[in-house]
């Protein structure tokens, strides 16, 4: 179901809604005060559904109504469960049957649409994919189900999770040849620039994930996936709480990839509580038979993060700053401009949340740099190893980069496509790329296919020791002489970063993070915009990052701050 709302649309969808025979539960609904699921938690719904106040039906039909009147300016939506007032319906009668299988009981919640569901297409935003309905869900379409969650909606999302075009015309951020640009809530016009009026966003929505829906309240949360930013980088864009999880915490079974190295889905939620809520359920009751790494980690009792959820989870906890890089600009080995660092405005968002974290009993360790960020060798040097990627990393201009994304690509989403049998469109990487060139005038390949035809070069077999050996540096600058070693090094619990700039680190580490949003800071990019146009604010989230597995220390760090601090606000366009 192509989404293309207007004003007749939501009167005749609304007068639909009225005329249908409500669930049993609906009849004997005690009157107390309405209930508006605008900035909702999931226990605030729970409680209401209790109190017979309201009925999933009821959360279902409050959300579809805010889809009809708002995602024409947002575009956060590519397809809607058409049976999702049924559902609601079905788990309405268990509930008044006395059957409630947790907290995610009749909640609606959206999926990105890179993971399989078998009553909705999954298209991963590409034309080739357009209409697929996969022959098997993934398996975390199934551990919500079961959970009791009803699936709305599949987000939008960057095309094929943004590895199709680098540079020189890299595809910007939640762009993809389906629906083109979604628009963030916190902002939602198009960039004014001459160089970039293409239709994209003014203000980003970053990350290949999508979190325009959840931050504009079209449904409770949503899950996006990451293979380097994907989840943490939307979050912090639109003040949302994302769970980064430790690669293998969550199965991967029936995701469309990148590669199986660095990808994980994971929660996006406006409060820490509904995130853990979320994850618990998506790391499923048992480990997956398809994704070996799902016992990677020993999960808590009943899968249940929400005894982590302590006010006082800061208290005598040691926090590590990262100043090199993240906060301060540093020279690379032989280098001679700075990279990175904050600005002023971010500098002073960061001190308040240093502040209010010292507040709660932290213990800060300023500095706690990172060893492979400031290590002066060219060889053991973070900054100095970058992912592959565009045109200028094509084959034989690859040598000082990771080949692991398009080694992984190119072994992966063959694999994916292997699995759906007859129901795939295309059989091969190769063919994707040629569908694309055949359908460029239909929007396919708007911004080009460097980074397909980077990774359908790759020869698995020819190849294969060069990737073995480039994933090997991965792990070991960002995780043993990364991550852990600062861990290491200052007894630390935690590692706090700006927004979500300690992506790409984690990510290669397969190492968990949770955002949670703070501040704000001016939307001043390089190129300035035109004279008399007015940015409103950018948002800016507050990382924390631990080890692989510490998912529970993380999310008891993240809600002491998050009961701290209080700063997540909402887009106030979209009441």
């Amino acid at each position: 179901m192509k989404l293309a709302f207007s004003i007749v649309f939501l009167l005749s969808f609304t007068a639909a809604l009225n005329a249908q025979t409500p669930a049993p539960a609906h009849e004997t609904r005690t009157k107390l005060q309405p209930f508006s699921v605008v900035e909702a938690t999931i226990p605030e719904m729970q409680t209401a559904m209790k109190q017979r106040r309201v009925t999933s039906r009821d959360l279902v039909t409050q959300y579809l109504l805010r889809i009809a009147l708002y995602n024409r300016r947002l575009n956060a939506v590519i397809t809607i469960n058409p049976n999702a007032l049924k559902e609601a319906d079905a788990l309405d009668r268990e509930r008044a049957q006395g059957k409630v299988r947790g907290p995610l009981h009749g909640i609606p919640i959206a999926l990105k649409d890179n993971m399989q569901t078998t009553n909705m297409p999954t298209t991963g935003g590409a034309l080739a994919f357009d209409g697929l309905i996969p022959p098997y869900e993934a398996t975390l379409t199934k551990n919500l189900r079961d959970a009791g969650a009803i699936i709305i909606a599949k987000t939008t999302m960057t095309e094929l999770a943004n590895w199709v075009a680098g540079g020189p015309t890299p595809m910007p951020g939640g762009y993809n040849g389906l629906i083109g640009y979604s628009m963030n809530p916190y902002d939602p016009r198009r960039d004014p620039r001459p160089d970039t009026f293409d239709g994209r966003p003014v203000l980003a929505t970053a990350g290949s994930s999508s979190g325009v829906g959840t931050a504009a309240n079209f449904w409770a949360a949503n899950v996006g996936s990451e293979t380097s930013g994907s989840i943490l980088s939307p979050s912090n864009q639109t003040m949302l709480v994302g769970i980064k999880p430790t690669v293998g915490r969550i199965s991967r079974h029936g995701i469309i990839p990148i590669t199986a190295d660095q990808d994980t889905a994971g929660p996006m939620a406006r409060t820490v509580t509904d995130a853990a809520i979320l994850f618990g359920a998506l790391e499923g009751a048992a480990p997956d038979p398809n994704d070996p790494a799902t016992r990677k980690c020993t999960p808590p009792p009943g899968h249940d993060y929400r005894k982590f959820l302590n006010r006082n989870g800061l208290k005598g906890a040691r926090i590590g700053i990262p100043r090199a890089f993240y906060y301060d600009s540093v020279v690379a080995p032989g280098e001679t401009a700075p990279r990175e660092g904050l600005n002023p405005d971010q500098e002073k968002v960061m001190d308040e949340a240093i502040a209010a974290l010292k507040q709660q009993g932290a213990v800060i360790i300023d500095p706690a740099d990172i060893p492979s960020i400031v290590s002066p060798d060219p060889q053991n040097n973070l900054l100095k190893w970058n992912t592959c990627s565009g045109l200028e990393n094509a084959k034989g201009k690859d040598d000082n980069c990771s080949v692991v994304f398009k080694y992984g690509m190119k072994r992966d989403f063959n694999k994916w496509l292997e699995s759906l049998g007859a129901a795939a469109p295309v059989k091969s990487l190769t063919e994707l790329r040629n569908f694309n060139l055949a359908h460029a005038k239909a929007g396919a390949i708007k911004y080009g296919q460097s980074q397909l035809d980077n990774a359908d070069e790759m020869d698995l077999d020819a190849d294969r020791a060069r990737y073995e050996a480039d994933r090997a540096k991965d792990v070991r600058l960002a995780g043993a002489e990364g991550i852990d070693a600062a861990l290491k090094k200052y007894n630390l619990d935690a590692l706090v970063f700006p927004g979500s700039s300690v992506a790409s680190i984690a990510a290669k580490a397969g190492y968990p993070t949770i955002i949670v949003p703070f501040g704000t800071v001016p939307n001043a990019p390089a190129i300035p915009f035109p004279p008399g146009f007015v940015a409103r604010p950018a948002p800016l989230g507050v990382s924390f990052t631990g080890t692989a597995c510490s998912e529970p220390r993380l999310v008891e760090l993240s809600y002491g701050f998050e009961q701290a601090s209080k700063r997540r606000a909402p887009p106030p366009l979209f009441p």
